[in-house]
């Protein structure tokens, strides 16, 4: 029997139609329903562990935000932005009938739901944030947009293999066969044979087009946004986290939901929730009453 189902769902961008695929575990009739969304640069198959501990007690939904693994891409790449993932996300949730969510973002994944839980009416009902927060570190967004729109390609899947795990390394310790999986998850083979990221390099336009009074504005709405959450928070932070600072760490723990602060020693920017002791932290927020 086969552990998941890969689906898909039709979304509307403001330049025409596109197609987000997502991974469903678990009974496609049990009403509660966990959403899981990943990372910038990262996919569905990440919260694979995650997703299996999960579904005897959620029917686990695991998307491919658009423009990344097995979804489509926009036509138009400055629509690569919260609003345009918040809206397939709704979307998403509509195709599932869902009421009510919970929600696990790592990232990416944690800011569009930040976005999802703000609204008036949300189905959000409990919200967990991995390594993510409205206040973002410049550095750490720099070095994520500078690799972000790298067209890289190798000629043998070990080099790939070390490649991804030479820009992971912020993930913490794994063992060989983990980071085989994060980085073969990644992994593409391109028309020549070459082995290729996944994603639609053109995720970085938004990246490069950003001033420095249009990320002051986009903090701003964030923490409006953050500020206007009601649901039972947890925020997750790498004990060595370059994007979450401590400083804004307490913050969220004072302001909008008073996020509980979890922090999770020997890892950077993001733990991936592959582990049993990490699993055991997400569990233990989202199943109690």
């Amino acid at each position: 029997m086969t552990e998941f189902r890969v689906e898909s769902v039709q979304c509307l961008s403001p330049a025409g139609l596109h197609t987000m695929a997502y991974k469903e575990w678990g009974d496609s009739r049990n009403p509660k329903v966990l959403v899981c969304v990943h990372g910038v640069t990262r996919i569905s198959d990440d919260f694979d562990n995650l997703a299996r501990e999960m579904c005897g007690d959620y029917r686990v939904v695991c998307p491919d935000v658009v423009g990344r693994g097995r979804s489509g891409w926009l036509k138009d790449p400055q629509h690569y932005q919260l609003p345009q993932y918040v809206s397939d996300m709704v979307t998403l949730l509509a195709r599932l009938n869902a009421d009510t969510v919970h929600w696990f973002g790592t990232s990416m994944g944690g800011l569009i739901g930040m976005g999802l839980s703000s609204l008036p009416d949300t189905p959000v009902r409990k919200l967990i944030l991995n390594d993510i927060g409205p206040t973002l570190n410049p550095a750490a967004l720099t070095r994520i947009g500078d690799y972000l729109g790298q067209d890289v390609r190798f000629d043998t899947f070990d080099d790939a293999v070390q490649y991804i795990r030479d820009i992971s390394l912020p993930f913490g310790p794994h063992t060989d066969q983990e980071w085989g999986k994060l980085a073969a998850d990644v992994l593409r083979r391109d028309k020549d044979g070459k082995w290729i990221r996944h994603y639609d390099l053109r995720l970085s336009v938004p990246f490069k087009s950003a001033t420095p009074e249009s990320a002051k504005m986009g903090e701003a709405m964030l923490w409006a946004a953050y500020d206007a959450i009601r649901c039972p928070t947890l925020l997750v932070r790498g004990a060595e986290s370059d994007l979450v600072t401590p400083e804004v760490a307490r913050s969220m723990c004072e302001r909008g939901p008073k996020a509980r602060l979890v922090e999770i020693a020997g890892v950077g920017h993001a733990p991936t929730f592959m582990h049993a002791d990490q699993i055991a932290i997400a569990k233990q927020f989202l199943l109690a009453d």
